[in-house]
């Protein structure tokens, strides 16, 4: 009977009749299934289904529901079956854009539940759940007070794979706070942990990206882009989305070291082609800029791709030193016919506000990429030729620091010998 109302359920979601799909669902959960093993798998595949059919509807109000009454179709399930339904029911939302609020009440109402049925796994599995979330949305101290009581009970538990993947938000949320010392120390361990089990494909390609985040952000960027290939290999074989991510990475890694033909090739490769659209497309557009060395081009190519390329903390972080490594050259470059210019000219050329200008001299001048002077009373640039250092004078510092070597010693032994 239950089987044969389970098949209307699905025919009528199939032809997009929401309301009697819904209630022959309903009506399936609310039968007590007993120990009816069978019963019991299709209230299982019930839940699924008419969560899926309220994601696919956009009724965000109606799944947080469906999560919060669906406790008692699972109150005689095994504890682990009830862990991995409610977690499935959660990530149900996280293909609905705009429900991250939503998400993190839900989580916190089934945190809730656990606490007080005691379920300390599922409990553990739904706060690691609630750090993502917070993560998402940027409460970044929230996600850190959650994290540090998580760590010292998997600690004491020996959970690796869960203390895994804690230890890999906490790497995140560090490295988002800009304290890149404690990120790279939670990273570490987290690969230390992950060592002692067998780590799943994602998780593995997880640390390889948050590797090669760490790496780029000490400048490092060939060995950064290895870990992004590595990470790049392990999502591409499990067809995760975030292989777009990674792929936009390696493309930056090769753009920040120059190497215009790598990009290229990178771009006109198997993963490119399978990963075509606007993320690529926005990839090449600032490879072209920076290979052609245009900064109006760069400007061009961020006002198009404004959101591929700004939406991104880490791209958007590189770009803004890419900006400034081509705004010097592009200054460097206007500069060097002249002795002395107008600030004003200079600023034409390179199509930037006279201020912008004015002030980005002045701090090439004091980093010693050129030695000169602002006139601003005139609005000149005076730019001197490269002091030369007389090395007669280092020499003749080194000769005296040997004859001072020399003199203590002899002090020395005119000591002992009295």
């Amino acid at each position: 009977m239950t089987a044969t109302v389970l098949q209307e359920a699905q025919a009528a979601a199939k032809a997009d009749n929401l309301a009697k799909a819904e209630h022959l669902y309903r009506d399936i959960l609310s039968k007590s299934a007993g120990n009816n093993e069978k019963a019991i798998a299709e209230q299982e595949t019930a839940l699924y289904e008419l969560g899926a059919l309220y994601r696919d509807h956009r009724k965000i109000k109606e799944l947080g529901e469906l999560i919060h009454t669906s406790r008692t179709v699972m109150s005689g399930l095994a504890k682990s079956k009830v862990a991995k339904i409610i977690r499935a029911l959660i990530d149900l939302f996280s293909t609905v854009p705009g429900t991250i609020d939503t998400q993190i009440t839900v989580t916190k109402d089934c945190i809730a539940w656990a606490v007080s049925e005691r379920r300390n796994f599922l409990r553990q599995s739904l706060e690691t759940r609630l750090v993502s979330l917070y993560i998402e949305r940027g409460a970044y101290f929230d996600a850190l007070n959650i994290i540090n009581t998580l760590l010292k009970e998997l600690k004491r538990l020996d959970d690796k794979m869960v203390l895994v993947e804690v230890q890999l938000f906490e790497s995140r949320v560090y490295h988002a706070l800009r304290n890149i010392p404690k990120s790279r120390a939670a990273l570490t361990s987290a690969r230390t942990s992950a060592n002692a089990i067998y780590c799943p494909t994602l998780m593995q390609a997880s640390l390889d990206m948050q590797s090669g985040i760490l790496h780029a952000e000490d400048k490092d960027y060939k060995t950064a882009f290895s870990y992004f290939v590595e990470a790049l290999e392990g999502y591409s074989s499990q067809e995760d989305a975030r292989a777009v991510s990674v792929l936009k990475y390696m493309l930056l890694c090769k753009i920040m070291l120059n190497l215009t033909d790598d990009v290229h090739s990178l771009l006109t490769g198997k993963m490119a082609q399978k990963y075509a659209g606007r993320d690529i497309e926005a990839m090449k557009a600032v490879a072209a800029a920076h290979s052609n060395r245009s900064l109006k081009e760069f400007e061009e190519a961020l006002e198009t791709y404004k959101t591929e390329l700004s939406s991104d903390p880490i791209i958007r972080s590189h770009f803004s030193a890419l900006y400034d490594t081509l705004l010097e050259q592009n200054l460097v470059r206007v500069i060097e016919p002249f002795s002395c210019v107008e600030i004003s000219h200079v600023a034409e050329i390179v199509g930037l506000d006279t201020r912008q200008v004015e002030g980005k001299l002045s701090q090439m001048i004091l980093d010693k990429v050129f030695y000169g002077v602002l006139d601003q009373g005139n609005g000149w640039l005076i730019v001197f030729d490269e002091q030369r250092q007389d090395a007669t004078y280092d020499a003749a510092l080194d000769t005296v620091r040997h004859m001072t070597a020399v003199v203590d010693l002899l002090y020395e032994k005119a000591s002992k010998l009295n």
